[in-house]
């Protein structure tokens, strides 16, 4: 990317910047000159002064929600029971709450009832010190009431309030505070680390949806292999993906896996992972998980058919995250065939294109890497799929078509399961140059047909 690419693109995330806060500065103005309170909170607060420019901005404040509703027209309820609205202006979506306190939590979630005031009450209530600290654009005051700015010094996470309390109100929290510690790769407080420890199997109580959502940004945010370590550590993992669990010291033949056994391996190449798709960090997660369920000692320590083993393994543990069917697919299929790289050199040429055309294969490339240099470092079939890449024309990586579904009907043929049998076969002729003509191309499709029935 060139220097004046990446310029414009610096000026462009600055103005989106400046378009969200000057939104947000706004928005604080408008209330205060009401006569109400009105702060910024949360995480752009930490954001702000940990230097990195938040991607959004949530607004507290002690007015109620029908007095936001009439004076901002396009305001709009989303959680009338907490006191939340959200406003546009122009492009940019604000959220805006009533300082509140919650009571009780009795599905472990989410608060029974809320009572509105004042905003120390409403710093207590919220999960982590650097997340509680408000701000006022206005007067260009932070307020902490909570010792957030300490802990940002320290670079430590620390709960608000006893742990237990927090975590037992929204076990979410569980998995929030280890996001939050490898995304800083800060560690965490000790009585807080404790309660997860003691608290983990509360992890259940949270839907499968939230706890995916969690678990994608510790494997997407930075520090997925301190995260996926924690979470092995203090037990959640055993509730959510114990099959992670079995890796753990099983060992590898040393002559091509020096740096240990499975898991460790896997921690290596999630370290290697540089803000990956949500697809490629859990398909590095998971591209092993079948090694403990085949190992065997023969002449050496043998995993035999274990990304088969493991693509299944794959999809039961996506179903249960309820990822999406796409992503299901997408992730199993790297974890099946990140054998695949073993035998590029020596795959006929058919399948080297189709494999090299596969929708996913920058993944499937990408894994391949971490695969290599958290092992034995040897990027021959790497290196060789990418010349291969840059050196196949467009035309030669995805030819068009010599022969269609149609022109098969127009032989005469019905269409059935052999259609697509034989209009692969004759691709493949086709990528191998043994077929370049439209006429041999035809010649060939009636010799499949006939010669099939």
């Amino acid at each position: 990317m060139s220097q004046l690419v990446i310029r414009f693109l610096g000026i462009l995330n600055v103005m989106v910047y400046d378009h969200a806060r000057l939104g947000a500065l706004e928005i604080v103005r408008t209330l205060q000159g009401r006569g109400f309170r009105a702060l910024w909170a949360g995480g752009c607060v930490r954001d702000m002064l940990l230097g990195v420019v938040p991607q959004d901005y949530d607004i507290a404040t002690n007015a109620d929600l029908h007095e936001v509703i009439g004076i901002f027209p396009n305001a709009r309820e989303v959680g009338a029971h907490f006191g939340v609205v959200v406003v546009q202006l122009g492009d940019h979506i604000y959220e805006i709450a009533r300082f509140r306190r919650d009571v009780g939590y009795s599905d472990g979630r989410h608060p029974d009832r809320v009572e509105f005031t004042d905003e120390v009450e409403d710093a207590r209530r919220r999960d982590f010190t650097i997340n509680g600290m408000f701000y006022d654009p206005v007067a260009d005051q932070v307020l902490d009431y909570v010792d957030g700015r300490i802990d940002l010094d320290r670079k430590i996470i620390r709960c608000i309030g006893d742990p237990k309390v927090r975590f037992e109100e929204d076990r979410l929290r569980l998995l929030r505070a280890i996001r939050f510690g490898c995304r800083y790769h800060w560690p965490i407080e000790e009585s807080t680390r404790n309660a997860i420890v003691e608290l983990s199997g509360g992890i259940l109580a949270v839907s499968w949806e939230r706890i995916r959502e969690e678990l994608s940004k510790i494997l997407t945010e930075g520090g997925a292999a301190l995260g996926v370590r924690w979470l092995i550590d203090w037990g959640l993992v055993g509730h959510v993906i114990p099959e992670v669990l079995e890796m753990d010291g099983v060992p590898q033949p040393p002559e091509y896996h020096p740096e240990g056994d499975v898991l460790t391996h896997t921690l290596l190449m999630l370290d290697l992972l540089k803000r990956p798709s949500v697809e490629l960090a859990m398909a590095t997660l998971l591209h092993d998980v079948g090694k403990p369920r085949t190992f065997e000692i023969l002449d050496r320590i043998r995993f035999n058919n274990h990304p088969k083993v493991g693509a299944k393994m794959a999809e039961a543990i996506c179903r249960r995250l309820r990822f999406s069917t796409e992503q299901i697919l997408h992730i199993v299929s790297l974890v099946s065939e990140h054998h695949q790289f073993m035998h590029v050199r020596e795959m006929r040429r058919s399948k080297l294109v189709r494999f090299l055309r596969d929708p996913y294969f920058d993944d499937h490339l990408a894994l391949h890497y971490v695969d290599c240099m958290s092992s034995h470092g040897m990027l021959d079939n790497y290196q060789f799929c990418k010349n291969e890449l840059e050196n196949l024309e467009p035309e030669r990586l995805r030819p068009l078509p010599l022969v269609t579904g149609h022109d098969l009907v127009a032989l005469g043929y019905d269409p059935g399961p052999l259609f697509k049998k034989v209009l692969t076969a004759v691709e493949d002729a086709q990528l191998e140059g043994s077929v370049q003509k439209r006429e041999d191309a035809l010649v060939l499709a009636k010799y499949l047909f006939d010669a099939s029935v």
